[in-house]
């Protein structure tokens, strides 16, 4: 792997059963990088990131993440990335400051308490550490997914959808925290449906029927795409017509 890359990989595919849903799919995400992976429902994402952090075992690719290979590492990986579900995966009948030491056990994080503390007050939800998860806004979700995410210190987070369903305010505030998070060297591969996230992203990815249709800046996607004048959000809507035309299950 090229040092300054913390994702480097060629070729990923998966397949389940005749239907391929990640084809081949070539990306690079740069240490520090909010890297944006966007595309329909069904177009991949999800299944792309599992196979990043050895949840799924790719039938096809090479690469690294973090330095290990992606095929043959996927424990050494797992122990350095922290990944955000689409839905909220904690346990409801237990307090907030009780959710981050069950997760600081499973990673078997050293001075545990102090682990907690420091990710209660990073993530802003000091006061609320003896509220039970189950009766958090989804704003308040958010956070201490966030924070559960963070507690082994990992080096990459891989965020699907994380913003899904939270109002306009409580997306913004999560925004800066990944910003403030990217500045401390912290890598982001980030999966959104919502354009003006698309557009705070360093760089992005555009993902139809499990394939990888154009990458690059926010500027560079809208250069590429031949429109006249277009949004980045008619870029993707134009990119997504012309895919299905080559789609079949």
């Amino acid at each position: 792997m090229t040092e300054s890359f913390a994702i480097d990989v060629r070729g990923m595919t998966k397949r389940f059963g005749d239907h391929t849903v990640v084809n081949g799919i070539d990306l690079q995400v740069r240490g520090g990088e909010v890297y944006g992976f966007i595309g329909p429902n069904g177009s991949g994402k999800t299944t792309f990131i599992r196979m990043l952090c050895g949840l799924l075992a790719a039938d096809a690719g090479e690469g690294s993440c973090l330095g290990f290979d992606v095929i043959t590492e996927s424990d050494a990986i797992k122990r350095q990335v922290g990944y955000m579900t689409q839905r909220f995966s904690f346990y409801e009948d237990l307090s907030i400051a009780e959710n981050l030491d069950f997760v600081a056990r499973m990673y078997g994080v050293e001075n545990r308490r102090e682990a907690v503390r420091e990710g209660i007050e990073r993530l802003g939800l000091a006061g609320r550490q003896k509220q039970l998860a189950g009766e958090l806004s989804g704003g308040w979700k958010q956070r201490l997914a966030l924070a559960a995410c963070l507690i082994h210190n990992p080096r990459l987070l891989l965020l699907d959808e994380p913003t899904a369903g939270v109002d306009p305010k409580a997306r913004q505030e999560f925004w800066d925290q990944i910003r403030e998070l990217a500045r401390q060297g912290l890598t982001f591969l980030i999966t959104t449906h919502y354009m003006d996230e698309a557009e705070r992203c360093d760089r992005l990815a555009y993902l139809s029927y499990g394939n990888l249709l154009t990458h690059g800046t926010a500027a560079e996607v809208i250069a590429g795409a031949g429109l006249s004048n277009p949004s980045l959000e008619d870029v993707f809507i134009h990119l997504m017509d012309s895919s299905k035309d080559n789609y079949s299950l």
